[in-house]
């Protein structure tokens, strides 16, 4: 992200499928704290249409984790309906920043260590982590990439399953208690407007797991949607 823009720079469009309080309006105030030199416009995708700057260009950047096509849809009719000709960027996810992110929520509840490098030889409070998503096996399918990051980051065995779809957590939970594992975390893949807190509580609760809390206004994720106003402009 270039340390000054132009007077004229598009106007960065946070664009979110759920209610533009609470965590989507967190994320946006750090995105404009970290980053002053660029306008940001928060809005929900059902008011994307009406939301868009006039006369102005933008960069419409999904609140996503991965690339809903519903959600991104639903954003192509909302730009065109404008008549304007912003930019819509993919979602945030897969990404090493939203491992990290991840990883982060698991330790802050006692779920993962915190440091990867300097605590190899402390054993893990768990044995796999169940990576919890929603949109069903399309969801499941699209986060694959992101499995294989946090994993990766943990040393551990971590699954995707979908939080409300079957076969989901249930499932995913049998396979990996039946290859051994038997302490288990939920991870939510999620910002947090995806779904009820409740829906991963109970899925957690079903298993006899712990979980995290979702992602929320984590630094990492307004990093990237940074990062991804910053790609558009360099294309």
């Amino acid at each position: 992200m270039p340390t000054s823009l132009p007077p004229d720079a598009p106007v960065l469009v946070l664009a979110t499928p759920g209610p533009t309080e609470g965590v989507a309006e967190e994320i946006a105030a750090v995105v404009r704290v970290d980053n002053p030199q660029i306008e940001v416009l928060l809005t929900s995708v059902s008011d994307l249409a009406d939301s868009l700057p006039s006369g102005r260009d933008a960069v419409v950047v999904p609140l996503l984790t991965w690339d809903d096509p519903v959600v991104l849809a639903e954003i192509g009719k909302a730009v065109a309906a404008a008549g304007s000709s912003a930019a819509v960027t993919p979602a945030l996810g897969p990404h090493p920043l939203l491992a990290e992110a991840l990883h982060i929520r698991l330790a802050e509840r006692g779920l993962a260590r915190a440091d990867r490098v300097r605590l190899l030889n402390v054993s893990s409070p768990v044995d796999a982590v169940i990576l919890g998503t929603v949109g069903g096996e399309r969801a499941v399918h699209a986060v694959q990439a992101t499995a294989v990051l946090l994993a990766s980051r943990l040393t551990l065995p971590v699954v995707a399953a979908a939080l409300d779809a079957e076969p989901g957590v249930p499932v995913a939970a049998q396979r990996l208690r039946a290859a051994g594992a038997e302490r288990l975390a939920i991870a939510p893949c999620m910002i947090g407007h995806e779904a009820p807190r409740s829906l991963v509580e109970q899925a957690a609760a079903a298993v006899n797991a712990g979980h995290a809390e979702p992602l929320g206004s984590h630094s990492a994720v307004a990093e990237l949607v940074a990062r991804a106003y910053g790609s558009q402009l360099a294309s």
